[in-house]
């Protein structure tokens, strides 16, 4: 979707019906199938595989234990696609109009800007990953589970020191809060039909099946 605003709806439904229940993450997977251009997600954000590994190890605990790790597996595996298709749509400025249109020059310019900077240290940290492999693969080191950890806090590390000098860089600049942008969007018919049919992926996941009989007869 080009439009930030139904990209970001229809993300915010769509991951609530997929944690609502088993169900409801079945019908926003048929959605991602359908709309998402899955070989095109998948090829860009490689770092799925790794977290949806991480979140199966956590659901097997969960299982082991007591807990409904399978569902939580299957519904948070959802979740995770859906974060990666709007993290493969965005394009640079998308938060920043979405803000401001949402909430105004002042508390909406800020909040995109940081979804913006955010955005920006995702993309690093996704080539720092790649560094990190390529570095593994010229030492002989096979790329597993175990690399997760250190893989990890190297790249929480440079995260890290990345925001502090962002943040000293602007207040050297004197930047206090808020600013002037223009948003423009672009709305497409393809995206408006995603959308609606998120929007109906949304009501079939809330709504149980049973009334779904009860209405029909």
């Amino acid at each position: 979707m080009q439009d930030i605003r139904l990209r970001a709806g229809a993300a915010a439904l769509l991951s609530l019906a997929a944690f609502m229940s088993v169900s409801g993450a079945a019908v926003v997977f048929i959605w991602w199938l359908l709309f998402s251009r899955p070989l095109q997600v998948l090829k860009k954000m490689r770092m799925i595989i790794p977290a949806i590994l991480l979140i199966a190890f956590f659901g097997l605990i969960l299982e082991l234990t007591g807990g409904r790790g399978i569902s939580y597996f299957l519904r948070m595996t959802v979740i995770i696609l859906i974060g990666a298709w709007v993290y493969t749509g965005y394009r640079q400025g998308d938060f920043l109009r979405l803000g401001t249109w949402l909430l105004g020059k002042k508390t909406g310019f800020d909040l995109g800007m940081v979804a913006e900077m955010g955005m920006q240290s995702l993309d690093l940290m996704v080539s720092d990953l790649t560094r990190i492999r390529q570095a593994q693969e010229l030492k002989g080191t096979r790329w597993g589970f175990r690399s997760l950890v250190p893989a990890g806090s190297i790249l929480i590390h440079g995260a890290l020191r990345r925001a502090e000098e962002t943040a000293e860089l602007m207040a050297a600049r004197g930047y206090c809060h808020g600013g002037s942008y223009c948003p423009v969007f672009s709305m497409p018919l393809r995206d408006l039909g995603a959308a609606i049919a998120a929007l109906c992926m949304g009501i079939i996941a809330f709504v149980p099946v049973s009334e779904f009989f009860i209405l029909y007869h």
